[in-house]
């Protein structure tokens, strides 16, 4: 690897900052681990800052380093792209980081990437499930697929379809505790609600076109739509989740879904969320066509 320039201080830094170890960042490099420290120690005097803090047992990130790495990774990713655009001959290529949530990902992201990827052999599709929000304008992704109401920022959305949501409950868990008849039974049940930040405890319904809320609870909170449809699948509770997530569990009677005279028909919108502009690279633009075309509306 070179390491003359500063581009090549940028990829130690960045793949320290990933590896989270000098000896890992070694590895990937194939580099020996003084001479990493011996980069990092150069770039740290070039500064006149400290990027990293050391420790035998962890390596962790300044609130300079942050800003470094973030910097970092949006030249080399800059640089990527100017390369591939030079040595393009007419099809998208390069690398496109993806980064899903597991249960959405998992049923609906991976087939269409599936497809994606046999249409343009050229680009490698690097996938990332979970359910973090990754930071883009910093370089962890090229396209991140998010949902609900988006916050005010400087990346590019496109709505691509949207979901919506369903209260249900597994056939044992019914006869054990029975079956809420009206919204006001589940007072008296165990339900099994998201701890996002974003999220409320309270549960949406409709009477007679009117829309009230009704404070839940329940002794199980996880941030996983497909964690929560694994405790309703198990008898644990009652869970509101988005549809998609359990349709095959309630096609197959694993999941009953309860109270739906009384949903209010609330849809959650999903993005796929980018750096747009013109200097967009054509990977990313084939990518998120191919979404907006072949993703369940």
């Amino acid at each position: 690897m070179d390491i003359g320039g500063r581009s090549g201080e940028m990829e130690v830094f960045a793949r320290v900052a990933e590896q989270g170890s000098l000896s890992g960042a070694a590895r990937v490099l194939g580099l020996t681990p003084s001479s990493i420290s011996r980069i990092i120690t150069r770039t740290e005097r070039r500064i006149g800052t400290r990027l990293l803090l050391r420790t035998t047992r962890a390596i962790t990130l300044t609130a300079e380093g942050e800003a470094y790495l973030r910097g970092a990774r949006r030249i080399l990713a800059d640089m990527a792209e100017v390369e591939d655009a030079i040595t393009d001959q007419g099809a998208p290529r390069g690398r496109l980081r993806v980064s899903a949530a597991l249960a959405h990902g998992r049923l609906l992201i991976v087939p269409l990437i599936a497809a994606f990827s046999a249409r343009y052999p050229a680009i490698v599709v690097d996938l990332r499930l979970g359910d973090e929000v990754v930071d883009i304008l910093g370089g962890q992704a090229d396209v991140a697929i998010r949902f609900g109401p988006l916050a005010d920022s400087p990346l590019t959305a496109r709505h691509i379809g949207s979901t919506g949501q369903v209260i249900v409950a597994s056939p044992d868990y019914l006869a054990r505790h029975g079956t809420p008849r009206v919204p006001q039974d589940l007072l008296n049940h165990n339900c099994l609600r998201f701890n996002f930040r974003r999220a409320t405890p309270d549960w949406p319904f409709r009477l007679d076109g009117r829309d009230f809320s009704l404070k839940v609870a329940g002794t199980i909170e996880g941030n996983s739509g497909e964690a929560l449809s694994q405790f309703a699948r198990l008898g644990a509770g009652i869970a509101r989740i988005g549809a998609f997530s359990v349709a095959d569990d309630l096609e197959h009677g694993h999941l009953v879904p309860l109270l739906e005279a009384y949903n209010p028909g609330d849809a959650e919108p999903i993005h796929a969320v980018f750096v747009g502009g013109a200097s967009m690279p054509a990977r990313v633009r084939a990518f998120i066509d191919f979404l907006v075309e072949h993703h369940p509306a």
